[in-house]
C-alpha cells in the first residue's frame, strides 16, 4: 500500500509539473528582445526602426489613391515606458519620427522641400494580445504632419492633423515590424490648395533595441 501511495504522489507531482511547464510565457513580458522566449525589453530602453527594405512611406489623398507624397526614407525612435506581463499593454514614448527623400506626383507640384511631424513626443501603446499599436497625442499638442511643397505658383505649406484618437498599426513578429495602413490625417492649416485629407501608410522593420550593444529585434507577445 505504501508503494502504491508513493507512486500516486510521484504521479501527481509529475502531472503538476507538466501542466505548469508551458506557463513560463505568463512570466514573460509584452516586449521581449532577441526571440519570443528572450528577456524583457527594459523600461527606459531606446528602440528604433526604419522603413522595411524596398518600401516607402506614403501620404496619399485618399485610401484608394496613388496621388500625393512618397518618401523613400523614414524612421522613428522611442523609449519604453512600461512593459507588463505578456498579453498586457506596453507603452512607449515616440520621441522622434522623420521623413526624407520625398517626391510628389500631384499636378502642379514640382518638388517636396520637407515633411516633418510636430508636437512630439507621442504616446504609443502596444497590445500584446491583438498586436495593435496605437499612437496618440500628449499634452504637447495634437499629432501633426507638415509638408512644404514647391509648386508652379510658389511654395505651399500644408499641415495635417490626426484624429484625437490618434492612429493605429499592427505589429508582426515574423519580421519584427509595425505597419500603418491608410491612417487618416485632416488638413488644418496652410494653403487652400492643399488636399482636405491625407492618408499615411508605412511599414517599419525591424524594430530593434538601440540601447543594447547587440541591437536585438523586438518581439510582441
Amino acid at each position: 500500500m505504501r508503494i502504491i501511495r508513493y507512486a500516486a504522489v510521484l504521479l501527481t507531482i509529475s502531472t503538476g509539473l507538466l501542466v505548469a511547464g508551458p506557463a513560463r510565457a505568463a512570466d514573460q513580458n509584452v516586449l521581449v528582445e532577441g526571440a519570443l522566449d528572450g528577456p524583457a525589453v527594459a523600461v527606459g530602453a531606446e528602440i528604433a526602426a526604419s522603413l522595411r527594405t524596398g518600401t516607402s512611406a506614403t501620404f496619399f489623398n485618399a485610401p484608394d489613391s496613388t496621388t500625393g507624397v512618397t518618401c523613400t526614407t523614414s524612421s522613428f525612435t522611442g523609449t519604453v515606458l512600461t512593459n507588463p506581463a505578456a498579453g498586457g499593454i506596453a507603452t512607449e514614448s515616440l520621441t522622434g519620427q522623420t521623413f526624407a527623400d520625398c517626391t510628389s506626383n500631384t499636378f502642379g507640384v514640382t518638388g517636396v522641400q520637407s515633411l516633418t511631424v510636430g508636437n512630439l513626443p507621442y504616446l504609443a501603446s502596444v497590445d500584446g494580445t491583438t498586436k495593435a499599436v496605437t499612437v496618440t497625442a500628449t499634452e504637447v499638442g495634437p499629432i501633426q504632419a507638415t509638408v512644404v511643397l514647391n509648386t508652379i505658383i510658389g511654395t505651399v505649406d500644408c499641415t495635417f492633423e490626426a484624429a484625437a484618437a490618434g492612429f493605429t498599426g499592427v505589429a508582426a513578429n515574423e519580421d519584427n515590424s509595425i505597419t500603418f495602413t491608410n491612417q487618416q490625417f485632416t488638413w488644418v492649416t496652410g494653403s487652400t490648395l492643399c488636399p482636405t485629407e491625407t492618408y499615411l501608410s508605412a511599414a517599419y522593420a525591424p524594430v530593434i533595441v538601440t540601447s543594447s550593444p547587440e541591437s536585438p529585434a523586438v518581439f510582441v507577445q
